[in-house]
């Protein structure tokens, strides 16, 4: 009982102090005022002081969540955890991103600079002014390291990991199938378009109801199709992914640091179309949901330069003082993944006799220089790692094959603060044209202003590509070879980015997808993009409104409308005609719930669940043992991998009646056979009407801890977790929503009328479960509720007094 009374004194000192006054390095005082969710108003004199201050709230709500960010990126977790993160750190660590954010920071302006270091000298104290240093670190038995100055800038290194690098898996899977398929074949199944597609070039195109284009020519079966039983009912999501990457890694590190599936929306209407007469953006990024979430909610107060006073309010990333997403009054804004062209694979035609030498354009020798990284591991003795590194970047040994990995990310261009300068903006325009500056991944931008305007472009660095073959190669995301590699020369300027202001018919939407006509997205190349289903579905939303309020947006990025489906579910009843449901009565009682289904990916539907589960038994039959083949060179690769269009690709086999494999005599026994194995794979005891989607997609968002207990201790891993709701939505639509994965917020706004905004977000603002803020305003996310986009009335103030 001691034991228990003193750990339980620890947690609770580990808290912080939400009132008072405690001294700081200030110029002046600074105010820190939190609401009922524990959201905080910072409101100081100057710049420097709001980013102290900042600093002081990530660390006392977030340090834990900080630390995992920055070991990520500099390949720093083995020091923290022991020799099970080595895997991690032996992926990671050649990048030598520690070493690149000192650089970077070294090469910062002045200003930039002061910004971070004020902002670290307020984490270090923030931490400091814990009683007792966060639980986690109890747990693990160990100290927190103080925070550097370049570890702000890891923690955008470590956003570059979560949503760039799986294209190295893209690229290592197209690699791998061309070695296994005929050309005819490999672009069939590497389609760079698909009747999705819905880029900003107009409001016209299919809405994907019609099903795919029946005039595709369709290559003979492949050689690895056979039938194909699996237990799979759904796709791998965000947290399976994770794992096989982090293969020996424990369960506390968060995989949503590292890998997350494809997801992301953001849309704007102007003037003319908003109920107010105002422009509205909606936001919400999509990503591994853990506790606590990755964003943290913040509003920051201070003079403006010129008079009058700044109010910034939205999301920041716990290890910056900056507010990633959100309004400032005057414009508002947010970010979705581009997924353009930031990764090149090169293989390196090496010397037999001499592997460390390899052939560069021109015919000529070069020899990579061998680079030694000294793996810390806690508990344990350092681990050399020798790091191979060509004129591109760090070898990368797949199977039989040396490729050198070129990323923008290892570019000094790759990461800055120039984000800050949206506080001081009053307009699209301006806003636009800071955007392609940015050093953060490179991200959709949509932006809108108090004067009704609305615009798009790309925020972060845009290689130039001087390959006369770069059109081909913007959009095949293969391999290159190092005895041809021209690669990008640099950058492009402001003035070459694709830029779209109020366009005619007053919207915008991006959704991961393909936002360019093909003639002009090859500034941008393909390294993943969405299918289309999901900016399809935003985009016909949107057009069915005249006039939208916040409430209508906030419908739109809640819609669980299950249009991608619709295809499925006629091929499914196609199948189940009379003769096929002679003498079956679970085929008939699968037609009936098919049928009465009401469109919904909503909690109750066991419709959508049915024809789900046969969609992916599909998959299985069709690219199962292809999987299976690809997975053999290494975990992380597989068809999905290689193509995110693959639904599409599907939905043409489908209308050919094409490619059924060995054993069946035609398709209808294939899609019977199909229908039974989806039947079969529901879980013990349930039966078909029972098995409800929400039952399927119960909500596992927990903190990284809650994995490390034993199942015998429930109510401990309860008090981590967030409650098991079941949880609407899924993959492509706008509701993007898995156990855990999906909306990592959601605010709709209209610049200048923040109060009529809405926000809502999983988890809460703490990381520490004994805190009221740890799941506080979860609930409002589960039910898509329209909370406020402003922090609440003041609950708590803590004041800064300055020293």
């Amino acid at each position: 009982m001691a034991i228990v009374q003193a750990g339980w004194l620890i947690l609770r000192a580990s808290l912080p102090e939400l009132d008072g006054t405690q001294p700081a390095p200030l110029g002046a005082a600074v105010t820190i005022q939190r609401d009922a969710l524990g959201v905080p108003t910072v409101e100081g004199l100057t710049r420097g002081d709001v980013a102290y201050a900042s600093g002081f709230l990530h660390a006392q709500d977030r340090f834990f969540q900080m630390d995992l960010l920055r070991r990520v990126a500099a390949g720093e977790m083995g020091a923290l955890i022991g020799a099970a993160a080595l895997p991690l750190d032996r992926r990671d660590r050649p990048l030598r991103f520690r070493v690149h954010a000192q650089a970077a920071l070294a090469a910062l302006p002045a200003d930039q600079r002061q910004l971070i270091e004020r902002y670290t000298a307020g984490v270090n104290d923030g931490l400091r002014s814990l009683r007792a240093r966060p639980f986690e670190y109890w747990l693990l038995r160990t100290q927190p390291a103080p925070w550097r100055a370049e570890d702000t800038l890891l923690v955008v290194y470590a956003m570059y990991f979560d949503l760039q690098y799986e294209q190295v898996s893209r690229e290592l899977s197209r690699a791998a199938l061309r070695e296994r398929v005929p050309a005819d074949l490999l672009a069939f199944l590497l389609p760079r378009t698909s009747h999705w597609d819905a880029p900003l070039d107009g409001a016209s195109g299919a809405s994907g109801e019609s099903g795919p284009a029946e005039t595709v020519a369709v290559p003979a079966s492949p050689p690895w199709l056979r039938a194909e039983r699996s237990a799979m009912e759904t796709e791998p999501d965000a947290g399976s992914q994770a794992s096989t990457l982090l293969a020996g890694v424990p369960g506390f590190v968060d995989a949503g640091a590292v890998s997350s599936m494809i997801g992301s929306n953001s849309f704007a209407v102007d003037g003319a179309h908003g109920t107010q007469g105002g422009a509205l953006v909606a936001s919400d990024m999509h990503l591994g949901l853990s506790l606590p979430n990755i964003w943290y909610r913040i509003s920051l107060v201070y003079p403006a330069p010129d008079g009058g006073t700044r109010r910034i309010t939205g999301v920041s990333l716990p290890g910056a003082p900056l507010v990633v997403a959100g309004s400032n009054g005057h414009i508002a804004w947010a970010f979705t993944n581009s997924y353009g062209r930031f990764v090149d694979l090169i293989e390196l035609q090496r010397d037999p006799a001499r592997p460390q030498r390899y052939h560069v354009p021109g015919g000529a020798w070069e020899t990579a220089q061998v680079i030694h990284e000294r793996l810390d591991v806690k508990g344990g003795v350092s681990v050399d790692l020798p790091v191979t590194q060509t004129r591109w970047g760090p070898q990368l040994v797949v199977g039989k094959h040396a490729y050198a990995l070129h990323w923008v990310a290892q570019d000094p261009q790759a990461v800055n603060l120039n984000l800050v300068n949206l506080e001081g903006l009053k307009n699209v325009a301006d806003a636009i044209h800071a955007a392609p500056t940015f050093g953060l991944p490179t991200q959709n931008f949509t932006v809108a202003d108090a004067q009704a305007h609305i615009g798009w472009t790309l925020a972060g660095p845009l290689p130039h590509f001087v390959d006369p073959n770069a059109s081909a190669a913007a959009f095949d995301g293969l391999p290159f070879s190092s005895d041809t590699y021209a690669g990008w020369q640099g950058y492009l300027s402001v003035d070459a980015y694709p830029v779209l202001l109020n366009p005619a018919i007053g919207r915008l939407w991006t959704a991961n997808n393909r936002t360019l006509p093909l003639s002009e997205a090859v500034r941008i190349g393909d390294a993943g993009t969405d299918l289309g289903a999901r900016a399809t579905q935003i985009r016909n939303d949107l057009l069915a409104l005249s006039r939208a309020s916040e409430r209508d947006l906030l419908a739109v990025q809640t819609d669980d409308r299950a249009v991608w489906i619709e295809y499925w579910r006629r091929v499914v009843l196609e199948a189940l005609d009379a003769r096929a449901l002679d003498g079956h009565p679970e085929r008939a009682e699968f037609r009936r719930l098919v049928e009465g289904w009401n469109g919904h990916a909503d909690v109750d539907a066991v419709g959508y669940r049915l024809v789900r589960a046969c969609y992916f038994s599909l998959y299985e039959a069709w690219f199962g043992a292809l999987d299976k083949d690809l997975g053999a060179v290494a975990p992380e690769l597989s068809y999905r991998a290689a193509n995110t269009r693959n639904g599409a690709t599907m939905e043409i086999l489908a209308s050919h009646h094409a490619w059924i494999p060995a054993g069946f005599a035609d398709w209808r026994a294939f899609m019977l056979d199909r229908i039974d194995h989806s039947i079969a794979q529901l879980p013990k005891g349930t039966s078909l009407a029972q098995a409800r989607w929400g039952e399927h997609n119960r909500s596992t968002i927990a903190h990284p801890f809650a994995r490390m207990l034993p199942t015998w201790l429930p109510w401990v891993r309860g008090w981590l977790s967030a409650p098991p709701d079941p949880l609407p939505g899924d993959i492509n639509m706008p509701r993007v929503q898995l156990p855990a994965f999906g909306a990592s917020e959601r605010f709709v706004v209209s610049p200048g009328r923040e109060k009529e905004g809405i926000f809502e977000m999983p988890g809460g603002q703490s990381g520490h479960p004994m805190s009221p803020y740890f799941i506080a305003g979860h609930e409002a996310w589960v039910h898509g509720a329209a909370t406020p986009f402003l922090p609440g009335p003041t609950v708590h103030t803590l004041t800064l007094r300055a020293e």
